[in-house]
C-alpha cells in the first residue's frame, strides 16, 4: 500500500498486534480505517501485510529500536497495547518505555491515545471497585500500570483515554485449564472479573466512535460469578479435570463497569460463563 495516499484522519496506529491487537486491527479495517500495526517480531511483519495492515517493527528496550520507521506515528489515533513484562524494577522500566514513546509522539500527528491497562491496578479491597479507587495494588505490574497511566494523562499534546480490562478470555484462551491441574483445593467463593475478547474490541471501538477522551473506564463482564461456578463450568465444557473447591473467599475485588455502561456500551457477554466457547 502506498502510504502517501493514506487519509491521515482515518488512520489508527496499534502498538502491539498480538492476541488482542491483531484481531482489533482486522476489525477496524472492516470499519473503514487505515491501520498501522507494530510487532517486535520480524517474522510477523509479513502476516500483518497479508492482512492489509501497514507493518512496522517497533520495540522498547526501554528505548525505541534505532531502526524504527517514524511513519508509524503519522496517524490520528494511537492504541498502546503492550503490557509491562515481569522483570526486576518493572515500575521504573515500564515508565522508561512509556516516556520513550511519548518522546516520539511529540514529533507525530497523533492527538488521541487509548492506553490498554488492566484491573490489576486495583488493590484487593473486598468490595465493589470503581475508577475512583486510588489504593495501591499489591502486584508490581499493577503499580507499574498506575504510574504510566498518570504519566499519559498528564500529557498536553494529546488526549488519553484508559481502558482497564479484566482477565481476558475467548477463542484459544480456555480458562478451564487454569485450575484443572492444581493439586490443592481452590478458594471457590471469590468473584471473577473477566472479559471476552469480542467485548475488548467492542469497548475500544465504542470509545473511538463516540469521542470518549480524557477518561478512565473499567471493562469487565457486568456479572461476577464465583470462581467455583465459573471454573466448574469451564473445566466441564473444556473436558478438563474439575478442580476441588473449598467454601472460602480470599482477599478480592469486584470490578464495576457501570461507568462504561452509562456511555451506552452494551456488552456482548454480561456473564463470563456465557462467553466460554470451545
Amino acid at each position: 500500500m502506498n502510504k502517501t495516499l493514506i487519509r491521515r484522519e482515518k488512520t489508527i496506529s496499534i502498538l502491539g498486534c498480538g492476541w488482542l491487537g491483531l484481531p482489533l486491527a482486522k476489525f477496524l479495517l472492516k470499519k473503514g480505517y487505515q491501520i498501522n500495526g507494530s510487532t517486535s517480531t520480524p517474522e510477523k511483519l509479513s502476516q500483518l501485510s497479508t492482512e492489509g495492515i501497514n507493518p512496522y517493527l517497533i520495540s522498547f528496550d526501554p528505548e525505541i529500536n534505532a531502526d524504527f520507521d517514524a511513519d508509524f506515528f503519522h496517524s490520528d489515533l494511537l492504541i498502546i497495547n503492550f503490557p509491562p513484562k515481569q522483570r526486576e524494577a518493572i515500575e521504573e522500566y515500564h515508565s522508561q518505555q512509556i516516556k520513550a514513546l511519548i518522546n516520539q509522539l511529540q514529533f507525530s500527528t497523533i492527538k488521541k491515545v487509548i492506553f490498554i491497562s488492566s484491573t490489576s491496578v486495583y488493590a484487593n479491597v473486598n468490595k465493589l471497585v470503581t475508577e475512583k479507587n486510588k489504593q495501591t495494588p499489591e502486584k508490581s505490574s499493577g503499580k507499574a500500570l498506575r504510574i504510566v497511566e498518570e504519566i499519559l494523562l498528564l500529557q498536553q499534546n494529546f488526549k488519553t483515554s484508559i481502558i482497564r480490562f479484566g482477565g481476558l478470555i475467548g477463542y484459544d484462551r480456555k480458562p478451564g485449564r487454569f485450575f484443572s491441574k492444581m493439586k490443592q483445593a481452590v478458594e471457590g467463593q471469590t468473584p471473577v472479573n473477566l472479559i471476552h475478547r469480542d467485548d475488548c474490541i467492542g469497548t475500544i471501538f465504542h470509545l473511538i466512535e463516540n469521542d470518549l477522551w480524557g477518561e478512565i473506564y473499567n471493562a469487565c463482564c457486568p456479572e461476577h460469578p464465583t470462581r467455583e461456578d465459573f471454573y466448574k463450568t469451564a473445566t466441564k465444557i473444556g473436558g478438563f479435570e474439575i478442580p476441588k473447591f473449598v467454601s472460602k473467599k480470599s482477599s478480592c475485588k469486584t470490578i464495576s463497569s457501570e461507568k462504561l455502561i452509562r456511555t451506552n456500551y452494551t456488552f456482548k457477554y454480561n456473564n463470563p460463563i456465557d462467553a466460554i466457547v470451545f
